[in-house]
């Protein structure tokens, strides 16, 4: 294929500039919160639990994830926890619930503004840890009927928010209920018995929460990230047909148990809720094993380049639980800390949360992406899964091959070339093509213009890809759902055939 040198371009400015769409920031400008969920923290101190840096020597807590780069913090709160902050599970198991009533939940917001730490409230309406199969009604609360429960969340709600402002304290992000997937205050608020009374449960926490603090933004968190269909049944019944009130949608993301490989899909899940639904998104819980600190870097790195792919300043951040912890200090032994034990009551933070020092560039080449065209929901694939130059580029349902796995180099603006993982060669026109229709194959690199594109954001979310030589949009032939449908490059004509998502593989 013959070199095409960008000096050679300029005659083709004024057809580029007319058929050029409305550019868009192709990624978020806020930089994205690295949190961590430190509930445990202070119960910790009070047995006798210390951490140290790097050295060795024993610093305040707080102030080592800060400098390995955390930004915000989680805390929760029960309603009346037991005395002693613990709590025998249904299945037997004992666990440590942290210093989470209402004067656990201010000291630890205190300690946190101090050190300017940006905070994420969790109400878990209940006095222990809810999840998706236990959110038990608060003894308190226990005879009370649905109304008398709505009241109850919202005076509740209130009242902690109250607290919290009196000491100038307003979190920017609060959770009304924890991994609310089947509902909330079972069992009148169960998702088996319908949306409608959950909906009146999660819009009484949300207006206490605005009446007294309407700067802080309320997330409604589900579990299972990579569940497409979960999130899209409840979020359809939750906000659509019921009217429910939220600012954020938020997930949680443990591969330890969801299982591996899920990355696409909850990617997939973080794009399709803030666009379908207008809304912030942010992965509220995550966590891999204490014992594989590179793997779980990895993680980390993931989740934040899935983030990054959401457009238009949707994506917050990513909190992980309880990095504070080690299994050998906690009476459920709990492995999904980011600490080592390094002596009787002395812990160290791993490198695991080094990937917390730094953001990740949009579409950056430290992690492969499946290319999916948002009307067939299908991924680009090299036909035949072939090596050669000039192999054709179709859509195919995705089956986690290499040839659907994509990485993007920027050479600048918003241009890049975007390599195969399984041939390493990349996406091109054939011929020098300025034509509508014309193919898209993979061809080895030559730094021409016709191997660059643009990328860019549509106001609804979702991504444009242009060539730079032509000025025409990557779409599928025929606007065709089935697989094996070619690659080519049209004039836009703002249908969903030529919008993208572009999601974390690995």
């Amino acid at each position: 294929m013959k070199k095409i040198k960008k000096y050679l371009i300029p005659c083709l400015f004024g057809l580029m500039s007319i058929l050029s769409f409305n550019k868009i920031n192709v990624s978020a400008s806020e930089e994205l919160i690295r949190g961590a969920d430190i509930g445990w923290l202070s119960q910790l101190e009070d047995e006798g639990i210390s951490w140290v840096d790097d050295k060795g020597k024993q610093e305040d807590a707080l102030l080592l994830l800060k400098e390995k780069g955390i930004t915000a913090v989680r805390l929760r709160v029960f309603v009346n926890p037991p005395e002693d902050f613990t709590w025998t599970k249904p299945d037997g198991t004992v666990c440590k619930l942290g210093y989470a009533n209402t004067d656990g939940l201010i000291y630890t917001a205190k300690r946190a503004k101090e050190l300017d730490m940006k905070i994420l409230l969790v109400f878990h309406y209940s006095d222990h840890f809810a999840d998706p199969s236990i959110q038990d009604v608060p003894d308190q609360w226990g005879a009370a009927t649905e109304v008398e429960l709505e009241k109850y969340v919202y005076d509740y709600t209130e009242y902690i928010m109250k607290r919290l402002k009196t000491e100038g304290i307003y979190p920017e992000w609060v959770q009304v209920g924890n991994e609310v997937s089947h509902g909330l205050l079972f069992p009148t608020g169960e998702t088996v018995n319908g949306f409608e009374q959950l909906t009146k449960y999660l819009n009484s926490g949300y207006d206490a929460i605005k009446a007294v603090s309407p700067s802080s933004k309320v997330v409604t968190h589900l579990t299972h990230g990579g569940g497409i269909e979960h999130f899209e049944w409840f979020f359809s019944n939750f906000l659509t047909e019921c009217g429910g009130k939220t600012d954020v949608i938020g997930m949680s993301y443990y591969p330890y148990w969801m299982g591996a490989n899920e990355i696409e899909n909850m990617t997939y899940n973080l794009n399709q809720m803030a666009t379908k639904y207008g809304k912030e998104v942010m992965i509220c819980e995550t966590g891999d094993y204490e014992t594989n600190p590179s793997g779980t870097y990895t993680l980390l790195r993931q989740e934040l380049n899935a983030l990054k792919t959401v457009a238009n300043d949707k994506a917050i951040g990513v909190f992980y639980w309880e990095p504070e912890a080690n299994s050998a200090i906690l009476p459920d032994e709990y492995p999904l800390g980011a600490s080592e034990f390094i002596s009787d009551n002395v812990l160290r933070f791993t490198s695991a949360l080094d990937a917390f020092k730094e953001e990740p560039e949009f579409l950056s080449d430290e992690c492969s992406f499946e290319i999916q065209n948002f009307k067939t929901e299908k991924a680009l694939n090299v036909n035949g899964g072939s090596k050669e130059n000039n192999a054709s580029i179709e859509q195919y349902s995705y089956g986690k091959w290499d040839s659907q796995k994509w990485y993007f180099e920027k050479v600048d603006d918003n241009y890049y070339v975007i390599k195969n993982k399984n041939s390493g060669k990349v996406l091109d026109i054939r011929g020098f093509s300025t034509e509508r229709g014309t193919q898209c194959l993979q061809h080895e690199y030559n730094e021409g213009w016709n191997q660059m594109w643009e990328i860019t954001a549509t106001d609804d979310g979702k991504y444009l890809i242009k060539n730079r030589w032509s000025g025409l949009y990557l779409g599928i032939s025929n606007a065709s759902e089935e697989d094996g449908a070619l690659c080519v490059q049209d004039s836009f004509d703002e249908s969903d055939n030529f919008k993208w998502y572009f999601l974390v593989t690995e």
